[in-house]
């Protein structure tokens, strides 16, 4: 199975949506603007429902909306939990996940120490407690159950930015946390797709110009 993912050039808000390709056995190619013009040609063509990106061609859909995205994928992989406590579970720790990583996309956007004192003083401190606390419970390396779910990718891709920063000192005092993080990212699958060349790197000026750029923004 193959798919097309829609998007810019960054990690951005396409970002989970790789990772859970990956764990799902997705093989995706990326089509990226290149002008504005390819932006307007695909709205025009009625591809982007809600005129933004991400958006994945599967399966002769085009989805958008990026939860809505990760969740189609998921169920075809059987990462949302094996039973309905688990899939609510899963859900309320992926959504969590969310608030935990959601901030963090604004570097570059917003001046990046900004983002970052956020980061560091309000948002770890409030959601890896929490994290700390369900890993621990679980006791299997994963945050729900004994298998991979999106609530574990939700959660890695804020861990994943937030190492990249501020190094794998953050796990201090977190030992199921860093067990978690250390168990996903060494996943074949997930193991293969971060040491690539698929994986985007930080955002910088030249990326961060080109979505403005296509975007239209000042």
């Amino acid at each position: 199975m193959s798919a097309k993912l829609y998007y810019f050039y960054h990690r951005g808000a396409a970002e989970l949506t790789r990772l859970t390709c990956v764990a799902a056995g997705i093989e995706y190619t990326e089509v990226n603007p290149e002008t504005r013009s390819d932006f307007l040609k695909w709205i025009e063509e009625g591809k982007l429902l809600f005129k933004q990106i991400p958006m994945l061609e599967i399966d002769g859909r085009q989805i958008v909306q990026t939860r809505a995205i990760i969740r189609y994928v998921a169920r075809k992989g059987a990462l949302l939990g094996k039973n309905a406590d688990e899939e609510t579970t899963v859900d309320m720790l992926f959504e969590g996940g969310r608030d935990f990583t959601t901030p963090s996309l604004a570097i570059g956007f917003r001046p990046e120490a900004d983002v970052l004192s956020n980061v560091k003083n309000d948002i770890m401190p409030k959601y890896m407690p929490i994290f700390e606390k369900v890993a621990s419970e679980n006791g299997t390396g994963y945050l729900v159950g004994d298998s991979l779910t999106i609530a574990d990718l939700s959660v890695l891709e804020g861990l994943l930015t937030f190492t990249e920063y501020f190094g794998k000192e953050i796990f201090e005092g977190f030992p199921a946390l860093e067990k978690f993080f250390n168990k996903v990212t060494s996943l074949e699958k997930i193991s293969a797709y971060l040491k690539s060349p698929r994986r985007k790197k930080k955002n910088d000026e030249h990326c961060i110009a080109k979505v403005k750029e296509i975007l239209d923004w000042n």
